[in-house]
């Protein structure tokens, strides 16, 4: 129920769900475990699309390091969101997309 109300800052760019749909961003399911940049269908920034490249792969660590400061870890990113300043929403947000990823 946290992670919920978190996600309620990323809905204006984000979706995730059944019925997840492209909006500004990417639609958010199965994110954990899926290599940077690589979803079909959306045009990610050249920036992103080399971080996957790079080997960037979407686990809690690197979600957690994104969701703090999303230019820090992906210079020139088309994310324009400023990120989670706390540790615990960043966790929450983690775990409610957890629900919308395959099980591991």
């Amino acid at each position: 129920a946290k992670g919920e109300a978190v996600f309620k800052k990323c809905k204006a760019c984000h979706d995730v769900g059944p019925d997840a749909k492209k909006k500004v961003g990417p639609p958010l399911n199965n994110i954990i475990g899926a290599t940077a940049g690589a979803q079909e269908g959306y045009n990610y920034s050249k920036p992103m699309k080399d971080a996957g490249a790079g080997g960037l792969v979407w686990d809690d660590a690197m979600l957690h390091d994104y969701l703090e400061n999303p230019k820090h870890l992906v210079p020139g990113g088309k994310m324009s969101f400023p990120g989670l300043k706390e540790a615990a929403d960043r966790d929450d947000v983690i775990a409610y997309l957890k629900q919308f990823s395959k099980k591991e």
